[in-house]
């Protein structure tokens, strides 16, 4: 029991994100009204449009216009992430999020620890471009290469061709650098950083409870945010946290916990 208590938000996350995989599955297959369309643009229940934000922009800086029904879809998101939720569509509802953790797992189990170090600040650089890409092009530069629409069109339509794009992303996790691609260059994982700064659903920290046994660290997607761990009691505030949980599960001194809070008073 205590075993799976210590894993019990991670197995939550992968029902999550395989559960919505199989909605898209049956959606496009059996004609599902539950969910249909794709990571970018979905519909629930055949009246709920969700459309990603960052798309909607790549849309318009291509020099194109979003329908009515995108923009509002794009707004529901954005207030979802960016007021309440914070940035959990990297680690709750991504498919390439499992890719990611199995890559992790993998160079675990080999021993490979990769020597290769960049900044996670190349994402935000890498956001930047593919709006840039948008103009030049005329079309929306990251949703023609995106890991998570390959991978999305490869479950619901036939691998096929994911497979390289899935094999190639393990390979770049496990010998460039730990989650490389959603850690360091993800345009899409920049842009809802950014946006999630001020969300209220933060991961917080009892100092009184920390014994600095750093095991958060060690399960950390994204340990540059835990900086206040060990030092001072208060909410993990950066925008970079994607509210996996992990830090939770490992804490033996329940020092971690999830906390709705009003984290723009806070700052």
């Amino acid at each position: 029991m205590n075993k799976l208590k210590s894993y019990r938000y991670l197995i939550s996350r992968r029902i999550v994100q395989l559960g919505i995989l199989f909605l898209f599955f049956g959606g496009n297959y059996f004609g599902w009204t539950i969910l249909k369309g794709n990571y970018s643009s979905g519909l629930v229940f055949n009246s709920i449009q969700l459309t990603d934000p960052y798309a909607v922009l790549q849309i318009l800086f291509s020099g194109f216009m979003a329908s009515t029904n995108l923009l509002i879809g794009a707004i529901i998101v954005l207030l979802l992430y960016g007021v309440l939720l914070g940035r959990i569509f990297c680690s709750w509802i991504c498919p390439v999020n499992i890719v990611s953790d199995a890559a992790i797992y993998l160079a675990k189990k080999l021993g490979f620890e990769s020597k290769l170090k960049f900044s996670r600040k190349t994402r935000y650089a890498v956001m930047i471009l593919a709006l840039l890409l948008s103009i030049i092009l005329g079309f929306s530069a990251f949703e023609a290469i995106s890991p998570i629409a390959i991978l999305h069109r490869g479950v619901i339509f036939g691998i096929g061709a994911g497979w390289t794009i899935i094999l190639a992303l393990i390979l770049f996790d496990i010998a460039a650098t730990r989650n490389g691609w959603c850690g360091h260059l993800c345009p899409l994982g920049a842009f809802y950083s950014l946006v999630s700064r001020f969300a209220i659903l933060k991961i917080k920290h009892s100092n009184d409870n920390c014994t600095n046994c750093n095991k958060c660290f060690d399960v950390c997607h994204e340990p540059q945010v835990l900086g206040i761990v060990g030092k001072q009691n208060g909410i993990i505030k950066s925008g970079e946290c994607s509210s996996c949980a992990r830090c939770i599960e490992v804490c033996d001194d329940k020092a971690l916990n999830f906390s709705l809070t009003n984290s723009i008073k806070k700052q």
